[in-house]
């Protein structure tokens, strides 16, 4: 593991810091909250119609549920769509807005909810995530989900999440194969969150480094590497941008995508739509598996 003082940014200021990783001061508060609401009338009227199966406990230790989208007829692929709002904020309610276009792909989509911040340790929030992943494993059959085409991905936070659903060690625990999660998408991720150490978050999910470099994907080990897409967004916060440009090469089994006229938080909501860039990496990548 690399030094634990020695990380992306540790040479910064506190406010430089900020300034990486503050998406929400970048974006300023009006813009944000035309975002947020976007997120929610997208996924509303994604999943206005739909077959599925909402409202289903994943993890009955947490009693965390999960919503289950764009079945059809036989097994479907499964796209696991892990949420952001740095590890404290939004829900599945608000982030199913791909679903959908998903569904007219031939793919479901799947939306879990997870304990937040400060109610819950990051530890525990990874561990609720990953019993995710495990019940589409287990139960997806059920749902007319394919085990065996899983695919993860999430935005910001969830980008983390989803990379902590890619490394190993976890799997075998489990029951689950290494190769469970069959590919991965993170979108503006967090892949070595020492940084978090040190901005505004962290009064929430209250890390010192060591516990972040033991929950960074970027330090642990992977014997099995799926492969992934990484995206970011051209107008994203220097910090996200920095971490998915530092994550691509170590990984060394997908792409990195920059998506220009995009910024943090509506990179990810071109999911929706299977022309863009982001949706058609996603459609392809699912296929693949």
């Amino acid at each position: 593991m690399d030094d634990l003082d020695d990380w992306p940014g540790s040479e910064l200021s506190d406010e430089e810091l900020d300034v990486a990783y503050n998406v929400r001061r970048k974006a300023g508060p009006e813009l944000f909250d035309r975002h947020m609401a976007r997120y929610r009338a997208m996924s509303e009227a994604a999943v206005e119609g739909l077959p599925g199966h909402p409202g289903i406990v994943y993890d009955k230790a947490s009693g965390e549920r999960l919503d289950v989208w764009g079945t059809g007829e036989g097994l479907r692929p499964v796209f696991v769509f892990l949420h952001g709002g740095y590890w404290m904020a939004l829900s599945r309610d608000v982030s199913s807005f791909m679903a959908r276009m998903l569904h007219e792909q031939g793919v479901a989509t799947v939306v879990p909810d997870y304990t937040l911040a400060p109610k819950a340790t990051l530890e525990e929030i990874v561990r609720q995530t990953r019993a995710a992943v495990a019940w589409v494993y287990r139960h997806g059959r059920e749902h007319g989900l394919d085990p065996e085409r899983i695919v993860v991905g999430g935005s910001s936070a969830g980008g983390h999440l989803t990379g902590m659903t890619m490394v190993g060690g976890w799997q075998e625990p489990l029951g689950l194969p290494a190769d469970v999660v069959k590919a991965a998408m993170p979108f503006s991720g967090l892949f070595d969150i020492r940084p978090i150490t040190r901005v505004y978050v962290n009064e929430a999910v209250r890390l010192d480094l060591a516990r972040a470099a033991a929950l960074s994907p970027a330090l642990l080990p992977a014997r099995y590497r799926c492969p992934a897409v990484l995206v970011a967004a051209q107008d994203d916060g220097a910090g996200f941008l920095a971490q998915s440009r530092m994550f691509h090469p170590r990984w060394n089994a997908g792409d990195l995508v920059i998506v220009p006229g995009r910024d943090h938080f509506d990179v990810v909501l071109d999911l929706a739509d299977p022309d863009s860039l982001p949706g058609r990496a996603l459609v392809d990548l699912v296929r693949a598996v």
